[in-house]
């Protein structure tokens, strides 16, 4: 593993049908896209075999992770490419109640290489009237998950982890250079707070962040934000794309990652704090010395 060599990575914008068949054809063709464009590092989006809400529906097309096309398909697309594929996430059959919501790091010889169920579950009531309960249908994961790749660690999330900034840090604490938030975020939160969250992750981790999307008017009438990102342990943002599928690449240099957190070491300078007992007094921060 080197972390001086730079490389191509790509973000994989989709908008995922309600069946699997039609979502992994334009999975596919996007991924062959980016490879051909020089990527050694691909990203799709969250759910990228299907964008479905009605649970009857969703539950009669989940597979199991070992039974589901889609996960060998691309496992084989990878090993054809010789490149890191990443699926953002699948959703597929944990039990006969309950779906999950994993992420899948594929290496180039089409092994798996690390797998992470998302953690935190989009259950929202927006003011518009529009409303999920991801819990509902899904599992949540407990486990944060890093692996290893080429050019650095890289940390999984998935898409509605990014409003919790404690695990971002914690896998930049585990050493992970680079944090990746598939998603599908909803166009309301997308246009408040989308561009925002990862640039602050990116920021305050000393990171890169890649957060390929799904974007558009889907099937279900369900519309997404779009706007896949990569941005810079800076904040800046180096590839972006619009509402539109698509294939978005930069090159990533991961010396920027030791730069940034030597130009701001706020890794070294997190301390463990405690909130005063009101009993005792005001309302205030109680400092312990040791790191965070």
């Amino acid at each position: 593993m080197s972390a001086n060599t730079t490389f191509t990575a790509a973000v994989v914008q989709m908008r995922t049908s309600l069946l699997p068949e039609p979502s992994l054809e334009q999975g596919m063709t996007l991924i062959r896209e980016a490879a051909a464009q020089g990527a050694d590092y691909v990203l799709t989006p969250e759910v990228s075999n299907m964008m479905q809400l009605n649970r009857k529906a969703l539950f009669e097309q989940l597979k199991t992770e070992d039974d589901d096309p889609s996960l060998k398909a691309y496992r084989a697309l990878a090993a054809e490419l010789k490149i890191h594929l990443h699926i953002g996430s699948l959703a597929l059959r944990f039990s006969p109640e309950k779906a999950v919501n994993r992420s899948f790091l594929i290496g180039p010889d089409g092994a798996l290489r690390a797998s992470y169920d998302k953690i935190h579950m989009f259950d929202i009531e927006l003011p518009d009237g529009e409303s999920y309960r991801e819990s509902a249908n899904y599992q949540p994961g407990e486990t944060a998950v890093m692996s290893d790749l080429p050019w650095g660690r890289i940390g999984l999330s998935i898409c509605y982890d990014v409003r919790f900034p404690a695990l971002y840090r914690a896998l930049a604490e585990g050493g992970a250079s680079f944090l990746t938030v598939p998603s599908a975020f909803t166009r309301k939160t997308g246009e408040a707070h989308w561009h925002t969250l990862l640039r602050a992750r990116a920021i305050e981790n000393g990171c890169f962040v890649f957060a390929a999307a799904q974007g558009g008017l889907h099937e279900n009438k369900r519309e997404t934000f779009g706007h896949s990102l990569i941005v810079d342990p800076w904040g800046t943002v180096l590839a972006e794309g619009g509402i539109d599928p698509g294939v978005f690449l930069a090159e990533i240099d991961p010396a920027k990652v030791g730069t940034a957190r030597k130009a701001i070491p706020s890794l070294q300078h997190g301390r463990r704090f405690t909130l005063a007992d009101p009993k005792a007094g005001p309302d205030y921060l109680h400092l312990v010395r040791g790191s965070a």
